[in-house]
């Protein structure tokens, strides 16, 4: 999944730590960070706001009940 301008970096964070599964940023690299991860998160937090031109990144989800929880949050945000 896609996502795209994420304006509340901390409540995007809260919602995926109350994820039941597996939750992997895909860098341009093709590296997979685990978003569950603290330090995953802080990486990926600076790494968004250090670049302004990262506007899109995606995301693998390994709950099919997890990815309906994102779908859902993304809509309302």
């Amino acid at each position: 999944m896609k996502i795209k301008n994420i304006t509340n970096p901390q409540k995007f964070f809260e919602m995926l730590n109350s994820c039941k599964g597996t939750v992997e940023l895909v860098t341009s690299e093709g590296d997979r960070l685990n978003l569950k991860s603290k330090l995953c998160q802080y990486i990926t937090l600076t790494q968004m706001f250090k670049d302004a031109t990262i506007d899109e990144v995606e995301l693998i989800v390994s709950e099919p009940e997890d990815m309906v929880k994102l779908l859902d949050y993304l809509v309302r945000a």
